[in-house]
């Protein structure tokens, strides 16, 4: 049934490489004794926003939405489970535990991170106006589950709606829903900082 990992190996990265979607899931802490808000899992679309950079390394591009929970989060306390399932015909559920860090636009970690997205669903860091962040994480749990119960479908297509969304809102508008919408998590946390929302990449 389920087994742990020491790395992610080429058979992991492979299959990491096939899916098409995957989950980020984030808690934060509120009191002294570890006591949390709101538990956050968002969907990822987009598989070219996704990399493997090592054997306990991973990164994604982090997109303009309507919250910021991730990166709140992140801020507080680090954790972070990234979670890949499969919908075809092999049965598989892929876990990926660790810790994350924030890398905003304009600094060296940027630099270094951004040549690993190739951008060919037009969401790559050459289009940086809809790109709030890379989340860097360090992997120190690597666990797959069986996956059984989960349904086989077929991919569609990849949608454009959020590609278009940005186009039409346009850099400053960008700028400004972020300063509006992701500065703070629902719990009241500090997520994205006016100035740093802004910064350009």
């Amino acid at each position: 049934m389920g087994k742990l990992y020491p790395e992610l190996d080429e058979r992991l990265r492979k299959f990491i490489a096939r899916q098409s979607v995957f989950f980020v899931a984030t808690a934060p802490c509120l009191t002294e004794e570890g006591d949390g808000g709101h538990v956050n899992v968002s969907p990822k679309g987009y598989r070219d926003t996704f990399a493997v950079l090592g054997p306990h390394r991973v990164a994604y591009l982090d997109l303009t939405g309507s919250g910021a929970e991730t990166i709140a989060h992140l801020r507080q306390n680090g954790q972070i489970t990234i979670m890949f399932c499969s919908f075809d015909h092999e049965t598989k559920i892929l876990r990926l535990y660790g810790t994350g860090t924030v890398v905003l636009p304009g600094t060296d970690q940027w630099a270094e991170l951004a040549p690993h997205f190739s951008g060919s669903s037009g969401l790559g860091t050459e289009d940086r106006g809809n790109l709030r962040a890379i989340i860097d994480v360090s992997v120190h749990r690597i666990a797959d589950a069986c996956g059984y119960a989960v349904p086989v479908m077929e991919l569609a297509e990849e949608r454009d709606v959020l590609v278009q969304w940005a186009a039409r809102k346009g850099p400053e508008a960008l700028v400004e829903y972020r300063a509006d919408k992701n500065a703070a998590s629902i719990d009241g946390l500090p997520a994205l900082d006016v100035e740093q929302a802004g910064r350009p990449g």
